[in-house]
């Protein structure tokens, strides 16, 4: 199955990109119209972060997203063939914000959110970066859609550790020189180890792992984001959050970071991936205080 479902996105892969987009255009319109994937969280998911908006300015934005995650998802296609010049091209960054702290010896955690298209970033992040890449993934249940995302995910060159097995496949790495890709806007799957903050005027869990590894191996941490500025065509905008994490600022570096994540969703609302339960835990009294 791996090696037909392989060689079906290969031949697709070598399609120009203007006619994936024409199939994008079709699967939109079944996702959204026909088929309402997940419809009913994308829109609850906007009503809590953007109530003052009209249901028709809601509906908008719903639909921006749903096409722009189509694109990204079709998009993918092309990182089974397409070369170093394609990406290249399309995709930009301010890389000298994580180059340079490269000569100096020290390693970099990047934060990202749920953001399109992490996979044409993970790519073009290895060609631009001096740094060996360790990106953390979330492991798929379909063992060969598994190992073909994995495939793609490490073609150029990218370190993959399982978000399930992080301490294990992390620690071969902890003395050398690196950067650390991590998505720091997961729902956490321990809630009593959480931290509660004022997320888009909503009580929201954040995982604290991010910034507690940054302060343990004394890694600079910057923030990151991805634009769109035309269909095909991304910039990845990084930002220094501190340079010297210290024991007892994890509080305060994730609040930084909670803040930046709103600020930018509410800059780009059809980027962020609205169909991720964000907010389905709640809080509790006998929870941590709601940190403003």
């Amino acid at each position: 199955m791996y090696y037909f479902v392989y060689g079906i996105l290969y031949l697709l892969s070598l399609l120009p990109l203007r006619v994936i987009y024409l199939i994008s255009d079709f699967v939109y319109v079944w996702v959204y119209y026909v088929f309402g994937y997940r419809k009913e969280v994308v829109m609850q998911n906007l009503m809590i972060a953007f109530p003052d908006k009209s249901e028709k300015e809601r509906i908008r934005i719903a639909k921006d997203f749903y096409h722009k995650f189509i694109d990204s998802m079709v998009e993918t296609i092309k990182l089974v063939s397409a070369p170093k010049s394609f990406f290249e091209k399309r995709f930009t960054g301010n890389w000298e914000v994580v180059n340079q702290f490269y000569e100096s010896g020290r390693s970099v955690q990047l934060h990202f959110g749920h953001n399109f298209n992490w996979e044409w970033g993970n790519v073009t992040t290895v060609f631009n970066l001096k740094y060996k890449f360790l990106g953390v993934y979330m492991p798929l249940n379909n063992k060969t859609f598994e190992r073909l995302f994995k495939k793609i995910r490490a073609r150029t060159g990218t370190v993959l550790i399982s978000a399930h097995k992080m301490a294990a496949e992390f620690l071969p790495h902890r003395d050398s020189q690196y950067c650390l890709a991590l998505v720091a806007d997961q729902s956490p799957g321990r809630i009593d180890k959480a931290k509660w903050f004022q997320f888009f005027n909503r009580k929201t869990a954040f995982v604290m792992g991010p910034v507690r590894n940054a302060i343990v191996n004394n890694t600079v941490i910057i923030f990151g984001f991805i634009s769109r500025p035309r269909r095909g065509y991304y910039h990845l905008n990084f930002s220094l959050a501190e340079a010297n994490p210290k024991p007892g600022d994890e509080i305060m570096l994730t609040k930084k970071y909670v803040n930046y994540l709103e600020e930018i969703i509410k800059a780009n609302p059809d980027m962020w991936l609205w169909s991720h339960r964000r907010w389905k835990h709640q809080w509790k009294a006998e929870y941590d205080e709601v940190i403003e």
